[in-house]
């Protein structure tokens, strides 16, 4: 029993980053724009949320720099790809490669050293819910369990929420399908994909956070590991519906929860380079083979330009 509450705790923490930077892809694709920077969002996140925790020693403010960072950067995204109509995966690229360069020029700037951070002296610990934690499994399950992951699964709702049930989530829909259709009956095209983006930054910057302040409580290069580009399939595989991101989430989660506990559940035997490649394989199996023929928004990745026919 003991094993099976630890994969699943495991599970929900490795899935919590994912969830969040997916969600976050979700409402920029159902805007109309790919946002490929995920994965450079959230190594901004992981930076600047360590950075401002170690000078302030509250986590919580360390978490509010790391969403922030995150919406400056899609910012980034959004001017080149909705202003200028930019190659939107050109420009995706270019801010992953310039959010890895320029953390690491301030590691060494702040703190003098590469690789990694100092580890900060407040994080966000796991702990139990207190009217459950006396309860056998539940107890133990959540004493294993940050607060990330419960904003996870309330993320997951209120975007659910606000995508199908409210007007704002009608339009952003409406300007992911048809932006030309949208723009006809007054609905801001523009002003619609930056708000997406924005709220695609903050979620991914969030995600960042999550890593840094929430798993190991330092910043290191190269620490999202291409989370990133699996929150980008999830919202593939997820059918860019934050409930089918979230359950795309939770299976990766689990690939990942498996190679932590290979030696337990008697997969020791494997290669080490073999366990640590099964996340990725679960990738490229997930959207090879059960993916398929799966549509996104009829203009996603596609720049609008207002009078054109």
């Amino acid at each position: 029993m003991l094993l099976v509450i630890a994969i699943i705790a495991a599970t929900l923490r490795l899935a919590t980053p994912l969830i969040f930077a997916s969600l976050g892809g979700v409402f920029s694709e159902r805007s109309g724009v790919v946002n490929i920077a995920l994965e450079g969002i959230m190594i901004n996140g992981a930076f600047f949320s360590i950075l401002a925790t170690e000078f302030t020693d509250i986590p919580f403010i360390g978490v509010i720099a790391a969403m922030i960072s995150g919406i400056l950067t899609s910012l980034i995204l959004a001017y080149f790809a909705i202003h200028l109509k930019a190659n939107q995966v050109v420009v995706g690229t270019a801010i992953n490669l310039l959010a890895a360069s320029f953390t690491a020029y301030l590691l060494e700037l702040i703190w003098h050293r590469s690789g990694q951070t100092n580890p900060v002296k407040h994080a966000i610990k796991a702990h139990p819910i207190p009217f459950i934690e006396n309860i056998p499994i539940l107890g133990d399950l959540t004493s294993q369990l940050t607060v990330f992951v419960y904003l996870a699964f309330i993320a997951v709702i209120i975007s659910y929420y606000v995508l199908y049930k409210t007007p704002f989530g009608l339009r952003v829909r409406s300007v992911g399908e048809h932006p030309r259709a949208a723009d006809t009956v007054g609905i801001n095209v523009y002003k619609i994909r930056y708000k997406c983006v924005m709220i695609s930054g903050a979620l991914a910057g969030l995600a960042g956070a999550t890593l840094s302040l929430g798993t190991v409580r330092l910043f290191k290069e190269g620490m999202t590991a291409g989370k990133g580009f699996i929150a980008l399939a999830a919202v593939i595989f997820g059918k860019w519906h934050p409930i089918g991101a979230m359950l795309a989430c939770l299976f990766f989660g689990f690939t990942e929860a498996l190679k932590i506990q290979s030696s337990a559940i008697g997969l020791g035997f494997l290669p080490s380079e073999l366990l640590n490649a099964i996340p990725y394989i679960a990738t490229i199996l997930a959207l090879a083979g059960f993916v398929g023929k799966a549509v996104g928004p009829a203009a996603s990745g596609e720049s609008y330009e207002k009078g054109d026919k």
